[in-house]
């Protein structure tokens, strides 16, 4: 949808003639006031540029001072920046020529930033082919103790195109030594002849062997030891076979071990015949303890024999002493009794 109006007609302006006489435009109210306020404000602008750039380039914040010291600074201009890990922690003030000789770099780390170096920092200056050199600062133990203000220390220097006389010699070096490698009276070419003669002995029948012993008759002894060595191997195999189906047999027949049912090992039998002797040891002691009870019975029947025994030796030495008083009073008989004749007296 169109939406510009359409235009508005000119009003009708009766045209001047070029004779008519150009009225002075009016008079500008406060003109000096005006150009004095708009002075004053291109000057406050100019001055907050500058303050802000001031600002923006920490010109007002906190610094603390580090002095690197090298013997040459060149590439090194005030106002470039000295990184940690990729950030700008620090900005080059001052550059100067010490007394001793060596070129003394002033460098304003902010406070804020100060705290990223340390007693064992390490600070580098780097100049490459391309590029401009850099400072940089490498802080491996952050629990050391702070960096002081007004530090001094030796900067690292590494030159690449430094080296480039040194590399250009050594390639040189390395160009003299190839070309002396590659002549056909090397070395080199020397031992390549070899190489072609050893490896066309180890294609050869013989192959490594006759390479290792320098002669075939030594190569022909050492495949018939081989030979040798291979029976030597077999019979030893049908040896342990041998061995394993004696094993097997003396297991089976001392332990039993596959074995027909029914039928067990020396093992096997010598169990059940020690089980046997236990069943008869215990027969045998419950006999002996039979015998045991029967010899206390006997023991008892003795006791009680010998006790009859002292009771008979008692009844006898009364019979004894009574067939005495009957012997006393037969021959006192015999005395007073002249008649009789038969003075034997029978007992009992």
């Amino acid at each position: 949808m169109n939406t510009t109006s359409p235009p508005m007609p000119e009003p009708d302006v009766p045209p001047r003639l070029p004779s008519e006489p150009q009225e002075p435009p009016p008079p500008v109210k406060n003109l000096e006031v005006k150009a004095a306020l708009l002075l004053l404000l291109m000057l406050v602008l100019v001055v907050g540029s500058a303050l802000y750039v001031l600002y923006a380039r920490g010109a007002f914040e906190r610094t603390q001072r580090l002095v690197l010291v090298s013997d040459d600074i060149e590439g090194v201009v005030v106002g470039m920046d000295m990184t940690f890990a990729g950030f700008a922690i620090g900005r080059v003030a001052r550059v100067e020529l010490g007394d001793d000789g060596n070129a003394r770099i002033l460098v304003d780390v902010p406070s804020k930033d100060a705290r990223w170096l340390r007693t064992s920092s390490i600070f580098t200056m780097e100049r490459s082919l391309v590029g401009n050199t850099r400072i940089r600062a490498y802080s491996g133990m952050l629990e050391d103790p702070p960096l002081e203000d007004g530090a001094e220390r030796t900067v690292l220097r590494g030159d690449a195109a430094a080296e480039i006389p040194k590399l250009t010699a050594s390639i040189r070096d390395l160009l003299d030594n190839l070309n002396a490698l590659t002549k056909s009276d090397a070395a080199l070419a020397q031992s390549l002849t070899n190489f072609q003669s050893l490896t066309d002995k180890l294609n050869g029948p013989q192959g490594a062997l006759g390479v290792l012993l320098g002669n075939e008759a030594d190569a022909k002894k050492i495949s018939e030891a081989l030979d040798r060595s291979n029976a030597l191997l077999a019979r030893a195999d049908t040896l342990v076979a041998r061995l394993d189906g004696l094993v097997k047999n003396a297991d089976r027949q001392v332990f039993g071990e596959g074995a027909a049912p029914g039928q067990g090992g020396l093992v096997t039998d010598a169990r059940a015949t020690v089980q046997q002797l236990n069943s008869l040891l215990g027969e045998a002691r419950g006999s002996l303890q039979r015998v045991d009870a029967v010899l206390v019975e006997a023991q008892g029947i003795a006791s009680n024999t010998r006790e009859a025994t002292v009771d008979l030796g008692s009844l006898r030495a009364e019979v004894e002493a009574s067939l005495r008083k009957v012997d006393s009073l037969v021959n006192d008989i015999n005395r007073k009794w002249p008649f009789a004749r038969e003075t034997e007296i029978r007992l009992p």
